[in-house]
């Protein structure tokens, strides 16, 4: 049914759950896995810290991107040996300075999946609208199926 499965985490408590029932199921179907996190650029300087006279340098800019790519490093390689644990060969994909959500459908895209499966908070109503939904975003815009976990 799913031969290869994508399964993003951020490294958070909740992201652990999807991980957890992804490679569960992998191991279940004897799927391939493909886990992938995603950072973000560097932030967007706001006017109050240009007109104070502080504006980022490509040190910083340099320093911030080492600190991402070290923080995803960490996370796919505790996925990683999560998947080892229960038998499943797992590879990983870091994708840095991207939307998470179309950086997500991407990988499933370039990695040849049929699944993806992710964590969501489940939030409703206005605080949906105001945290946003990259759970929501995935789903609106992925051409394979999309497992939800809460």
């Amino acid at each position: 049914m799913y031969t290869h499965i994508l399964i993003s985490t951020d490294g958070s408590e909740l992201a652990q759950n999807g991980v957890n029932h992804g490679l569960s199921l992998a191991k279940s179907l004897g799927s391939k896995v493909t886990i992938v996190t995603v950072t973000a650029p560097f932030p967007p300087m706001a006017g109050t810290a240009a007109s104070a006279g502080w504006v980022a340098t490509k040190a910083d800019v340099e320093h911030y991107d080492a600190g991402q790519k070290e923080f995803a490093s960490g996370i796919l390689a505790a996925t990683e040996a999560d998947a080892r644990k229960i038998g499943v060969e797992a590879t990983t994909v870091h994708v840095s300075d991207a939307s998470p959500a179309s950086a997500i459908v991407n990988a499933a895209k370039n990695q040849g999946c049929n699944l993806i499966v992710m964590a969501s908070h489940g939030r409703r109503g206005i605080k949906r609208l105001l945290l946003g939904s990259q759970t929501s975003e995935v789903l609106a815009t992925a051409h394979i199926p999309v497992l939800v976990i809460r």
